[in-house]
């Protein structure tokens, strides 16, 4: 075994894998960003190394720093975790050529599955099944629409280096496929350097379910299934093991093909095998095709831990290290369900964008196994993925481990930034994800109702009141009289373009009369806990001018000046703003220009997506504000259109 490795990566797979490092006696090295350098992970390790500024570019994918710290610290192997490096051939050649251990594949097996149209091929010989398509080296626009038309829509184009859903579209007509071409062929050039693509047909009622696969560069075994087919524009939200509806024939056949996969290529340490499967009719032997082999260990593990009992880290270095597989196919079982779902700092009601902010307040439910990379006073930086946690449920049954997974959901208590607490509550609770009836389009038929505002109640405005006036931290007999009367306050709240009126009559430290939105509240404090009429109040955090109330997965309130002048102004339709900090990715507007409502006018990426920013109204462009290239922060204007003529 090791007794010193370093960890080539950042966030909470860094820190999990320091977790199983430190449990073997094993050393670890961080290595850190300008903006990681007061980071969970960088706390954790036993020594951590600069390698760079906040881009990744100029940091975490840059593999000489990254070997250059591990030389220097005297490690002996560099673990690549998963994104930036981890699949990256040239990289594990680097690392071996400097004398380092890479823990994870060959770098032939990693370009082997790399580009998903050589993979495609080769898993045909392999006699892995694949999906209908073509996969050839021809890139001609007209040639790849004939393609197309031969296989029969609905197809996917997608990227053949991709990987996210990054490079991907669904073209449903022969009208939509010039266009989802351009689309799909711009996003993969930004985001793998390569613009190649390949043509699928689309599965009706799709399934995405994995086989996670272990080997040892000769042999391999499959720690049985995932289904990750809960999905939004192709990114995971919850995972589950194993697949609802296998039957011990689909496993067999399935973890079958996944080690015929493997072993093809000569596997070595942990990867997952992903299928697309048809279920239509029900999971059958003869629905299901393979989709692409991810060489690295995967966002979802837990969930495989959770029912077999393994340490799929633990065996990553035991395997690296030059030992054996630890366990054998027949002595691999599955106890029980589990589900993963994935805690983000985003903005559900205005379509899911990436959110920053400093995390002010955090705190994860004992019940339930929390994958973080944060900490309470952490910030949610814009230049990496912003999840804030994986959280992790088990089960002796699905139900259970659902049950448990609603609860934890519920209990989880995030302050400083949003988040899609509410989104993973309403997911849970979803008829059809609870019966285990669930394909790739379910949040989309749904999305909807999943995604609601959510409304306080009298009772969450009242605990805000109290909370930002500091009345639920009182001490003392008489705090809330003055001149031997009950003391009076008032005080409004903001949510959003929502304002609350409150009155507050205060009859002692542990007894208050609270008039908000048209009702009277009595909240008392018996023995302990505050009680808002008789029912067991929620927590409520304050930082600054926001009340966090701890209820219906978080409501945030702002807390109004009353010194402040109240300003009305509708929104300006003339102001293109950037709706999040971001790197400006292109800009399709002059001077001059007339443009049309809905009219793309610029690019801006974030968080490793692309959003369109669209022209609110139809106009003239007065003013272009912002160049090509240029990295701007959430607010900033970046192109006026004229003013509209008055009548």
């Amino acid at each position: 075994m090791f007794h010193k490795i370093l960890i080539a990566n950042r966030g909470e797979i860094a820190c999990r894998v320091i977790d199983t490092a430190r449990s073997l006696g094993v050393r670890t090295v961080a290595v850190y960003s300008d903006a990681d350098q007061a980071a969970r992970h960088v706390r954790l390790a036993d020594m951590a190394v600069h390698i760079g500024g906040a881009a990744p570019a100029e940091s975490y994918l840059r593999g000489d720093r990254v070997i250059e710290a591990a030389l220097a610290t005297g490690a002996q192997a560099i673990h690549p975790g998963y994104g930036f490096l981890s699949e990256n051939p040239e990289f594990v050649e680097a690392v071996e050529a400097a004398g380092l251990t890479f823990i994870g594949p060959s770098a032939d097996a990693i370009r082997a599955m790399g580009l998903k149209d050589a993979a495609k091929a080769l898993m045909e010989k392999a006699g892995v099944p694949v999906v209908p398509g073509y996969h050839g080296a021809e890139q001609d626009a007209a040639f790849l629409a004939m393609q197309a038309e031969t296989i029969g829509y609905p197809v996917l184009i997608k990227a053949v280096a991709g990987g996210g859903g990054k490079g991907m579209r669904l073209v449903e007509a022969d009208t939509e496929f010039n266009a989802a071409l351009e689309s799909a062929r711009s996003e993969a050039r930004t985001a793998f350097g390569n613009d190649a693509v390949l043509i699928e047909k689309f599965v009706e009622s799709p399934r995405h379910i994995e086989v996670q696969v272990f080997g040892d560069g000769t042999n391999a075994v499959h720690l049985f299934e995932r289904d990750c087919s809960l999905q939004r524009r192709h990114q995971k939200v919850i995972e589950e093991a194993p697949a609802p509806g296998m039957t011990d024939e689909m496993r067999a056949a399935m973890g079958s093909a996944a080690v015929r996969a493997a072993e093809a290529i000569g596997y070595k340490g942990a990867g997952t095998v992903e299928f697309i499967v048809d279920g239509s009719d029900g999971l059958r032997t003869d629905g299901f095709w393979f989709m692409e082999m991810n060489t690295r260990l995967q966002v979802e593990h837990p969930v495989t831990e959770a029912i077999t009992g393994v340490d799929l880290v633990e065996w990553q270095l035991r395997v690296a290290s030059g030992e054996g597989l630890p366990l054998t196919q027949d002595e691999l079982s599955i106890k029980g369900h589990a589900f993963e779902a994935r805690l983000y700092a985003e903005d559900v009601p205005k379509g899911f964008l990436p959110a920053t902010g400093r995390l002010t307040h955090l705190q994860f439910p004992k019940e339930a196994r929390a994958d973080s990379g944060v900490e309470a006073g952490d910030e949610i930086s814009p230049w990496y993925d912003p999840m804030i946690a994986k959280l992790i449920t088990h089960g002796a049954t699905r139900t259970g481990a659902l049950r448990r997974m609603s609860s934890a959901l519920a209990a989880c208590e995030v302050s400083g930034t949003v988040t899609n607490l509410g989104f993973l509550g309403a997911l849970t609770g979803h008829k059809d994800f609870a019966e285990g009836r669930l394909d790739t389009g379910l949040i989309g038929r749904d999305l909807d109702d999943l995604v609601k505002e959510v409304q306080p109640m009298p009772a969450d405005v009242a605990l805000a009141a109290l909370a930002a006036l500091g009345l639920l931290g009182m001490e003392g007999a008489n705090v809330g009289f003055h001149l031997w009367q009950p003391m009076n306050r008032s005080l409004v709240l903001r949510r959003g373009e929502e304002e609350y009126a409150v009155r507050i009559e205060t009859l002692s430290a542990a007894a208050h009369e609270v008039e908000c939105c048209g009702e009277k509240l009595s909240v008392l404090r018996p023995v302990g806990r505050w009680q808002i009429e008789g029912l067991t109040a929620p927590k409520t955090v304050v930082n600054g001018d926001v009340v966090t109330v701890f209820s219906q997965f978080g409501i945030h309130f702002e807390i109004v000046d009353p010194l402040d002048q109240a300003v009305s102004a509708a929104g300006d339709a003339a102001l293109i703003e950037a709706p999040m900090p971001g790197l400006v990715k292109a800009v399709f507007s002059t001077v001059g220009q007339n443009v049309q409502a809905g009219d793309r006018l610029a690019i801006l990426e974030a968080m490793k997506m692309e959003h369109s920013l669209l022209a609110a109204r139809d106009g003239e462009v007065a003013e272009v504000l912002v160049s090509e290239g240029a990295q701007v922060e959430a607010g900033a204007a970046l192109i006026r259109l004229a003013d509209e003529a008055s009548d």
